[in-house]
């Protein structure tokens, strides 16, 4: 039924498929064939170290059986049910989803099919809730493709969208202590001034765009791709206090830093805070079946008690993705995976050190759990970053090359290498990649002036 000579996968591929995030003409994909744990196999069986969870999702790594027997059993009792029916997969997952979040006070859970259309709905739900319209987010976010999720993005990929994307949104400043817009000729100023400078940056958006019309501020707990911007001490606090000083819902995306990535269940759990909704997807099931969720206060669920959600999918509550999530969520805990973050996040961070110690174009390195990112830069002293804002260089180019060619799959944005193993990865293995990241850094060190 699918047979196909493997020498045929990427030809076929070519002619047939519509990349993401491509031009159609420039596309060189990877012709996968199997994947086990921290590694996958091409089809000429060269093994990858996957130091990206793919697309960092696999929080349990490649191939466990124990999600893939409830996804079979699952489809053996019954496939898909439609929206406005109750199935025994459905309340299980609600409630195992309700318990972890934060204190178990999101208790409510509406299912999606992945992060960008969690984001769309939990700013649906707060816009009702609070009956305003304006969404504050950071400038460094990304919080999906889809056009509302777009519009709530603060990078360069909103900008090739524009204008035919959600209105009302509000940009602000991310507190992004090395690349710092109000520190530039004093990076020295303490964590506490810092951070209340940002705090302060945010009451004035606040101010200026009226606190009556905003109905939430959505943020990534930890930054992802643009750049795992970690908190200052006292940031999520501040926040927490401003969303409850002006009436205004606080929405943690947690998509990519959820479900085990820091060394929390979620990231924002690091500053014991409790956002008023949490998004996620990618580790709600590790990607073994499409899904994400919206989880929230009781509260502001019960704003549709009696008003209807105009909202819905077809293919909310999927009983296969819900059986992912659960058996998902069933590993994590038995084989303490996020215990592990943990344990490992103080040995990536020292591995991280030890390279910006041992390469000149090493500017930056930032870590929580398993959660890291290694900025490459021309120049220490100016920080001029080794590939241009939303562009790329020869020199990131034939990096990740040279760690591709060694087995190591790795994610190069901009002029970043990011660290997202999957969470199953041991300190051996952490080493193992980062030997090939110490390699391939000779060649960026050669661009420095």
């Amino acid at each position: 039924m699918f047979d196909l000579p493997d020498d045929q996968i990427v030809p076929l591929s070519k002619e047939h498929v519509f990349w993401t995030w491509s031009a159609q003409a420039k596309v060189n994909p990877i012709a996968v064939k199997r994947a086990k744990g921290v590694y996958f196999w091409d089809i000429n069986n060269k093994r990858y170290l996957d130091f990206n969870s793919m697309t960092m999702c696999v929080n349990i790594g490649h191939g466990d059986q124990r999600v893939i027997n409830a996804m079979k059993a699952q489809l053996d009792e019954i496939p898909y049910a439609a929206p406005g029916m109750a199935t025994k997969i459905r309340a299980i997952a609600s409630k195992a989803v309700a318990e972890i979040t934060p204190g178990g006070k999101l208790s409510k859970v509406l299912f999606t099919l992945g992060g960008a259309d969690a984001n769309e709905n939990a700013i649906k739900i707060a816009r009702a809730y609070t009956k305003r319209h304006k969404i504050l987010t950071r400038y460094r976010s990304y919080h999906g493709a889809t056009a509302g999720a777009m519009a709530a993005t603060g990078d360069p990929r909103r900008v090739a969208w524009e204008p035919n994307l959600m209105t009302g949104v509000v940009h602000f400043l991310d507190p992004y202590r090395y690349r710092s817009t109000f520190h530039r000729t004093n990076p020295n100023i303490s964590e506490a001034e810092f951070t209340r400078d940002y705090l302060n940056h945010l009451e004035e958006i606040i101010l200026y765009e009226g606190p009556e019309s905003i109905a939430a501020i959505l943020m990534e707990s930890v930054t992802g791709t643009n750049g795992i911007i970690i908190p200052p001490a006292g940031y999520m606090q501040g926040v927490r206090v401003l969303c409850d000083k002006y009436g205004i819902v606080m929405i943690a995306d947690e998509v990519m830093a959820g479900f085990g990535r820091t060394g929390k269940w979620f990231a924002i759990e690091n500053w014991n805070v409790v956002p008023d909704i949490i998004t996620m997807a990618k580790g709600l099931t590790s990607a073994y079946a499409p899904l994400g969720a919206v989880a929230m206060k009781p509260e502001i669920a019960a704003t549709f008690d009696e008003q209807v959600f105009e909202s819905g999918l077809t293919y909310t509550s999927h009983p296969v993705s819900l059986a992912a999530a659960v058996a998902n969520i069933a590993v994590m805990k038995q084989d303490h995976i996020v215990e592990n973050a943990a344990a490992l996040g103080p040995v990536l961070h020292k591995l991280l050190t030890d390279l910006g110690e041992s390469h000149p174009s090493v500017g930056d390195v930032r870590s929580i759990g398993l959660f890291g990112i290694i900025e490459v830069v021309k120049d220490r002293q100016t920080k001029e970053p080794m590939a241009p804002w939303n562009g790329n260089s020869p020199e990131m180019v034939a990096l990740r090359k040279a760690c591709l060619d060694r087995g190591l799959y790795v994610y190069t944005h901009w002029h970043t290498i990011l660290i997202i193993p999957p969470l199953i990865i041991t300190a051996e293995q952490l080493q193992e990649g980062m030997s090939v990241i110490d390699e391939a850094l000779k060649i960026t060190d050669q661009a420095v002036r």
